[in-house]
């Protein structure tokens, strides 16, 4: 498969995050923030390994291997095939003495090199894993080798260099993976507009990839294109509906954003009914409704809304955003004394929920407990300080992309 197009845009280089200008409110900010993390971590779609190791058999296998290594240290096969076995089964510490011996007898061998290079990525030594790498793309410019370069500058916090080897990575290969990872590259430094055009490209190449369609949904909302977000999980969903993942998306920015989305609601209630003791597909479910019936003007009529909730915490009494929605509703109603009942459960599952310190000091204001009411109200602006100090250190540490458009100026 050819490369798509080149880019309209390139990487100039890094801005403070303060320049990030966001857009909605700041729980939008944040979703979309926490969703570019989130982004990173979707995986594709598995498929069943042949030859799988386990068990027994993988524990006669290893002791065969050990032995024919006992009985020949000198042989690159039984060095390397020890060390293979060992990073097949993700024991990669156990690996890299075996790779590292078969590379001493055979350097030439690409294979074993690179899977030395990965085990010492994973173990954190990311010194010896450049190393091999670089060398390998000395001998062999392989798009697999730029992403893993990519990856291993991204680790080290040279964010720069990564966002440019993963777009070398898919010039080289245009694979489902190559697009994805630069995408996430770009979506999370806040290059939100590249990174939705890379995933838009990824997703016309591979219209079946659930998690590319769940990327650009991510990019899309945090672009404050949220119909269109919408629009991209909900397709996503459709693709692999076993898949949690563009459900969970799907609630969060339904969550965030400032009007209810449309085909929203239908996905989240396939998702409570194929995980039906799943505690966030209740609560999920819960929200949508009760964000269309606000909008419809019919906010009195939210007991489905109050028996998804009342599961929810059934399932996972630890869930203090669905005490908060119980708590909201009864204060809604009128019933003070239940209020800060749900209240005072969402603070013991959760101290650092500013939201609900805040809703029980008002319920403790309306039953005259000014006492309460004073300490709850000033817990709460206490968090939200702490909070606030606490997302700027975490901005911080996330690089923002200097983004040049061509024949524009420069974006954020």
């Amino acid at each position: 498969m050819a490369f798509a197009d080149k880019p309209n845009f390139t990487v100039a280089g890094i801005t403070d995050w303060t320049a990030v200008g966001g857009h909605g409110s700041d729980a939008s900010l944040r979703t979309s923030e926490a969703l570019a993390r989130e982004t990173t971590t979707l995986k594709p779609e598995e498929k069943t390994a042949a030859g799988a190791r386990s068990g027994n058999a993988g524990n006669a296998t290893e002791a065969k291997l050990r032995s024919a290594l006992a009985e020949s240290p000198g042989s690159f096969e039984a060095n390397h095939q020890l060390g293979d076995f060992c990073f097949q089964k993700r024991s990669y510490r156990e690996a890299i003495p075996s790779l590292e011996a078969a590379y001493r007898i055979d350097s030439s061998n690409h294979g074993n090199e690179y899977e030395l290079a990965l085990a010492y990525k994973a173990t954190g030594d990311y010194t010896k894993a450049r190393e091999h790498i670089q060398n390998l793309i000395s001998l062999d410019n392989k798009a697999d080798l730029h992403r893993v370069l990519g990856e291993l500058d991204e680790d080290t916090g040279d964010s720069l260099s990564a966002v440019r080897e993963f777009e070398e990575a898919a010039r080289l290969d245009p694979s489902e993976q190559n697009y994805f990872s630069w995408g996430s590259e770009l979506l999370l430094h806040r290059a939100v507009w590249p990174a939705a055009e890379v995933f838009r490209k990824g997703t016309e190449a591979y219209p079946k990839s659930s998690r590319m369609l769940a990327a650009l949904g991510a990019a899309l909302f945090a672009s404050a294109n949220y119909v269109d977000a919408a629009a991209r999980l909900c397709e996503a969903s459709d693709l692999n509906p076993a898949d949690p993942s563009p459900y969970i998306f799907l609630g969060k920015i339904d969550t965030a954003a400032p009007d209810s989305l449309a085909c929203v609601e239908s996905k989240l209630l396939r998702y409570n009914q194929l995980r039906p003791k799943e505690a966030r597909a209740k609560y999920y479910y819960a929200m949508a409704i009760s964000k269309r019936l606000k909008a419809s003007g019919n906010s009195a009529n939210l007991q489905q809304v109050e028996s998804l909730l009342t599961e929810t915490v059934a399932l996972d009494p630890g869930c203090s955003e669905a005490y908060l929605q119980l708590g909201i509703i009864s204060s809604d109603r009128g019933d003070f004394e239940k209020a800060i009942g749900f209240y005072l459960k969402a603070i013991e599952a959760n101290p650092q929920l500013s939201d609900a310190h805040y809703r029980l000091g008002v319920a403790y204001q309306r039953t005259g407990d000014s006492a309460k009411a004073t300490r709850e109200l000033d817990l709460h602006d206490q968090l939200e300080k702490e909070q606030a100090a606490a997302v700027e250190r975490q901005r911080q540490e996330v690089k923002q992309f200097l983004v040049v458009l061509q024949n524009q100026p420069a974006i954020h």
